[in-house]
């Protein structure tokens, strides 16, 4: 069933690196340098302001995918991997969309697994890529029963 959603993408998004955001990003994954937070090390550095880390745009807003109805309970975080042309730059604005390119399942002992695959994408104002991340998410029997797949 939710093989109909390979392909289908979200609208964007605009999202905010904002500063105090990043701040308690940093804290909350016990990774505190001073790029991400200090304003003169930012200044200083090559990019001439602070930058976000890795793995901040988790809590961007990536817009609905019509017809994928997912529950916010219940679902595997499978994996995840991003690549970047360049660090996300604290004040920055990022259009941020997202696209199902895959779902497959596979019998295992619960029962049957499906297995979602995204692809996202940041952008800046001009449409160039900042950023892409590929995430798989693994929807349990119980979840998959509770969708109707």
């Amino acid at each position: 069933m939710l093989k109909n959603c390979i392909g289908k993408r979200s609208n964007k998004v605009k999202n905010t690196v904002e500063r105090g955001a990043v701040k308690k990003f940093a804290e909350a994954i016990a990774d505190q340098h001073a790029i991400y937070l200090d304003e003169e090390v930012g200044r200083q550095s090559r990019y001439g302001t602070n930058i976000a880390p890795p793995t901040f745009p988790r809590v961007f807003e990536y817009g609905d995918i019509d017809g994928l109805n997912l529950p916010n309970v219940g679902l595997i975080h499978g994996e995840q991997k991003y690549h970047y042309e360049r660090p996300l730059l604290v004040g920055e604005d990022i259009y941020c969309f997202a696209e199902v390119t895959n779902y497959v399942e596979k019998s295992g002992r619960t029962g049957t697994m499906g297995f979602i695959t995204f692809k996202r994408y940041g952008e800046d104002l001009e449409g160039n890529t900042i950023f892409t991340e590929e995430m798989v998410v693994i929807i349990t029997e119980t979840v998959r029963k509770g969708l109707g797949v």
